[in-house]
């Protein structure tokens, strides 16, 4: 029984405030973090530092700003993921469960401050990862994988800007997150030697945990030319220690007593690197480029481990999600129409760190994506600027052939069409 009363656990992160989608490969927020980054496909993340928003791609960027400048915004994204079945094994469920994607939205919120001639501090509010899937049925065919994920975090960035001459700045920053994670899933399928038909495929398993911890980022930013703006920037790797609960409800009271108990799972969310281009042409033509790599390899399986009751210290799960590393390639482009209107256009290649068919999650039918963006920025005066982003994310067909049999939770083949939208809209003042 104990085998089939486990929590799955996927180490992600959403939105600030509310749930929200990854629009980036794997799990990760990457455009959410500013609107004129999602106009770019965030292309130049690390080098355009033209807002506060630079504080979460390079901290360096601060110099390049006004001497006090706000910039908040909100990102809005839908998902949709849709399964199509080709031979999936889950006696007592059925069904494709639906659009599992949805409306998510992550808000953003950056404070930069000038306090000496060459030395700038900084705040920025945000989220580095995200995800959300939730199946229309309580009962399809993946339900004894899962029915829904939903996890939030907080990320705060203190940071520090230095500029050592003309040409060169660094940046510092630490940051302090805390999640809080939902996850809810059938206990089981029919055909479990001692467990009557019809009780594990109708058993919700819930499991609720929460952790903070810290991590640190730091960049440079290089000026060789008076165009010319090279950005290189590090976010470190942050470890989470989480602890919660796992909580049964259904037809049989000995299920759900002997199924239900603490929990806690060790998760280290990847480490990024960045480095971006940002090349002046003229008076109104600005091109940009980036490159990004996360190490998703720090995933290559989460145990959960169960904290009180019978079965206490032994391991509950082991997820094996086997990332890889990933890549991430982005060119952009900006027109300044005039003094008031720039204009933004990008296009970007994100890896899936997903490996193979086998090792694809129902909690996350991820695969390689593509961005098209383009934005708007207005200038109302010299200090102030709104901009608007739009995305269409184009995400390759997955398979998937997720085999956990053996552990009572089915087998569950077939295909996800996926894509996602995202908008964002962000408003930035120097005082």
């Amino acid at each position: 029984m104990k085998q089939l009363m486990k929590p799955r656990l996927i180490p992600v992160l959403l939105a600030v405030a509310f749930s929200g989608g990854a629009s980036a490969s794997g799990f990760q927020l990457f455009g959410e973090q500013s609107a004129s980054g999602i106009g770019n496909a965030g292309a130049g993340s690390a080098a355009v530092a033209e807002n506060a928003g630079t504080i979460y791609y390079n901290p360096a960027g601060m110099t390049q700003l006004q001497a006090r400048e706000v910039s908040a915004g909100i990102s809005a994204i839908k998902t949709s993921f849709e399964f199509s079945n080709n031979g999936s094994i889950t006696p007592g469920l059925s069904g494709n469960g639906g659009d599992a994607g949805g409306w998510g939205f992550v808000p953003n919120a950056y404070l930069s401050w000038q306090v000496s001639q060459d030395i700038y501090l900084g705040l920025g509010l945000g989220a580095p990862y995200g995800l959300k899937t939730e199946y229309d049925s309580t009962s399809w065919v993946g339900a004894a994988q899962a029915i829904s994920f939903d996890i939030k975090t907080i990320n705060l960035n203190p940071s520090i800007a230095w500029r050592a001459n003309d040409w060169l700045s660094l940046g510092f920053g630490l940051n302090w997150q805390k999640i809080d994670a939902e996850y809810i899933r059938r206990a089981g399928t029919n055909g479990v030697p001692g467990i009557p038909a019809g009780v594990l495929p109708n058993t919700t398993v819930n499991m609720e945990i929460d952790d903070s911890s810290w991590g640190w980022n730091v960049g440079a930013l290089f000026k060789p030319a008076a165009q010319t703006k090279i950005g290189v920037s590090y976010r470190s790797k942050v470890k989470f220690e989480t602890d919660g609960n796992i909580s049964l409800s259904g037809p049989s009271a000995a299920v759900n007593a002997g199924g239900s108990s603490g929990a806690k799972a060790e998760i280290d969310l990847p480490d990024t690197f960045i480095l971006s281009l940002a090349q002046g042409i003229g008076d109104r033509v600005e091109l940009l480029a980036d490159v990004s790599w996360t190490g998703w390899s720090s995933i290559p399986e989460v145990d959960i481990i169960r904290t009180s009751g019978a079965q206490n210290g032994r391991t509950a799960q082991i997820l094996e999600t086997q990332f890889d590393d990933a890549w991430r390639f982005a060119l952009g482009a900006n027109y300044k129409l005039d003094d008031a209107i720039k204009l933004r256009f990008g296009i970007a290649y994100d890896q899936t760190p997903v490996p193979s068919a086998q090792h694809r999650l129902v909690s996350l039918p991820d695969n390689d994506r593509t961005w098209f963006s383009t934005g708007v920025q207005w200038k109302p005066n010299k200090t102030s600027a709104l901009d608007l982003g739009l995305a269409y994310i184009y995400v390759k067909n997955s398979d998937i052939n997720n085999d956990q049999r053996a552990q009572g939770r089915g087998l569950v083949k077939g295909t996800y069409d996926a894509d996602s939208w995202l908008f964002g809209a962000q408003y930035s003042m120097g005082f």
